[in-house]
């Protein structure tokens, strides 16, 4: 899943992932030498299933050999494909007029992140939310005529309009809820404006690690996953560990999808200062991972 912040972490108070290079990189902000770099839209999708103990999320853990967040435990996602707002795609569900109102964007636009977030969910873990009507969704994904779509996908070689077209599928917009959205802080070298959303694994289909970034992948319940990061097991970042924390109140994956309509959607964005020498790093709203580094070491 893309935040875009990128390097290796230094030893965090939890699983707070946090790179080394955070406070140069912060003082030529401060002093402009330092131009911000626009955002890429995004999207990555919490995957949940119904568990006797309560839902369960889909997450994978990157490769450590990774120079973006190598070792930490993200959900499926990645850069939304700018071909996804220009061709028509098959659709159910919401209209992509009301997306564009709850992810506060146009059109075309809600319609390539809606398809960013069904597409990186089928690259990264084989799961579809797509069916031949808009009451059905497909069954097993897992033959090689299905892994040859997923690899064309995978490298572009495919857009997401041609790979519905060709499979005779409708995306079911009405599968997802739009759950919170970050952007990456404006010192990192590649930034994300990223949607998250939440999704219940469909009936028949089963995930599976198809992502060449990931060497693990786990079914954990949220409560379990943030005791994790607590306790410095798992590696996370803000945006992750964030999510985790806010799925934990739902029962079951029904109640956290009923609940998406009602998730602050406002962005998210890391503010940086310079004070006598410390750096504090903040994400509005989020106070857990406010940090002070004094420049040339932790404060």
């Amino acid at each position: 899943m893309p935040n875009g912040q990128h390097g290796q972490q230094q030893p965090p108070a939890g699983g707070q992932w946090y790179p080394p290079e955070w406070p140069d990189r912060i003082r030529a902000l401060a002093d402009g030498s330092l131009t911000p770099v626009a955002p890429r839209r995004a999207a990555t999708v919490m995957l949940l299933r119904d568990t006797p103990a309560g839902p369960a999320v889909h997450m994978l853990r990157r490769r450590a050999s990774m120079a973006f967040a190598g070792g930490a435990y993200a959900y499926p996602g990645g850069g939304v494909d700018p071909r996804d707002a220009e061709h028509q795609v098959g659709w159910a569900g919401p209209s992509r007029q009301d997306w564009a109102a709850r992810l506060g964007t146009d059109a075309a636009a809600a319609q390539a992140i809606v398809c960013g977030a069904v597409r990186e969910t089928f690259e990264e873990s084989g799961v579809l939310l797509a069916g031949e009507t808009g009451d059905t969704v497909v069954g097993d994904t897992t033959g090689d005529t299905w892994e040859a779509d997923r690899q064309s996908l995978v490298a572009r070689e495919l857009s997401f309009a041609e790979f519905l077209d060709r499979r005779g599928l409708r995306l079911r917009s009405d599968l997802l809820g739009a759950w919170a959205r970050w952007i990456t802080p404006e010192f990192e070298p590649r930034r994300y404006d990223t949607w998250f959303f939440v999704a219940a694994l469909p009936e028949g289909q089963r995930t599976r690690n198809a992502s060449t970034e990931a060497d693990r992948t786990v079914w954990i319940r949220p409560a379990d996953a943030a005791d994790g990061y607590d306790k410095g097991e798992l590696l996370m970042m803000p945006p992750t560990i964030s999510t985790l924390r806010s799925l934990e109140p739902y029962g079951s994956a029904a109640d956290a999808l009923a609940a998406a309509g009602g998730q602050d959607l406002t962005p998210v964005l890391a503010q940086a200062v310079l004070e006598d020498g410390v750096v504090v790093l903040s994400w509005p709203g989020h106070d857990e991972f406010t940090k002070r580094v004094r420049l040339g070491g932790p404060a």
